[in-house]
């Protein structure tokens, strides 16, 4: 491995808004924290592009970019503390918001350069030495802004001599189907994905190189969602019924983007072949 092999374990989460990190990430944050391993949250935007008081739409007169970002950091910092994150960067650029909402008439972190954001990133990457650091896979969204924290991300890791190893945290067919299983148990419809969608979720799957197992903070990883209280009514995670979740959501599936430690895969062990 190319980082310093006397600095103690680390690990980076590069999320691109506040609740990102306790849906994709939340398990690997918390389990390796109670290891003793130093963890690390970066969060790229402030989220103001999610819903206001009473589910305000941005763009509608009740909402409030200001404000909803206020509320949305606080719930992050308490999601932290759920998760035992021991240290949470900002890098409060303003979300982009997605693809079906009105474009705020500001820059917005998909219009921040790539190699700015990198820069950013590799900042970061230098003051906390993590050896392992985990952000969102690129393919399987629509989101701009958690492609560009994807894209920012893998450019700072490549650039420099710190990280080992890059993993993207994936949600594959697998992942849906436990979740569209318990959902229609609980008697709430969630449709079959159309073919396009599939071939997407099917290629995640394939392209998977470590499972880890955190039935043990599971419920943590559930305290963290449910702290992002203004914006739970539009997770499709927080709908799964909380007796459903130890067998849902008992693994977290990554792919290994980058790798410099010759580790064999599958992966039980983000920082496999590392010490």
């Amino acid at each position: 491995m190319t980082s310093d092999s006397a600095s103690p374990p680390a690990l980076m989460v590069v999320m691109a808004h506040p609740d990102d990190e306790s849906t994709s990430a939340g398990g690997v944050l918390s389990l390796y924290a109670r290891r003793g391993v130093r963890t690390v949250l970066v969060t790229c935007t402030n989220g103001e592009y999610g819903d206001g008081i009473a589910g305000a739409k941005p763009g509608s007169a009740g909402h409030s970019a200001e404000k909803v970002a206020r509320t949305r950091l606080a719930e992050l910092r308490t999601a932290c503390t759920h998760l035992g994150v021991d240290a949470l960067e900002l890098l409060s650029h303003h979300d982009s918001g997605s693809i079906d909402q009105i474009r705020p008439a500001c820059t917005v972190f998909a219009d921040i350069p790539l190699q700015t954001v990198a820069e950013e990133l590799s900042a970061l990457i230098d003051r906390h030495r993590p050896q392992v650091v985990v952000t969102h896979e690129p393919t399987g969204t629509r989101h701009v802004d958690h492609i560009h924290a994807a894209t920012a991300t893998e450019v700072a890791v490549r650039a420099g001599n710190v990280v080992a190893k890059l993993y993207y945290a994936a949600h594959g067919t697998r992942y849906w189907n436990r979740v569209r299983g318990a959902l229609r148990q609980a008697g709430i419809d969630y449709p079959e994905p159309d073919t396009s969608r599939r071939r997407v979720t099917d290629r995640i799957d394939e392209q998977i190189a470590a499972r880890i197992d955190i039935r043990s903070v599971v419920s943590r990883k559930r305290a963290a969602l449910f702290s992002h209280v203004s914006q739970i009514h539009t997770s499709t995670t927080a709908k799964v019924p909380v007796e459903y979740w130890p067998a849902v959501f008992a693994v977290e599936e990554y792919i290994r983007a980058y790798d410099v430690s010759g580790a064999p895969v599958p992966e039980v062990d983000l920082f496999a072949g590392l010490f």
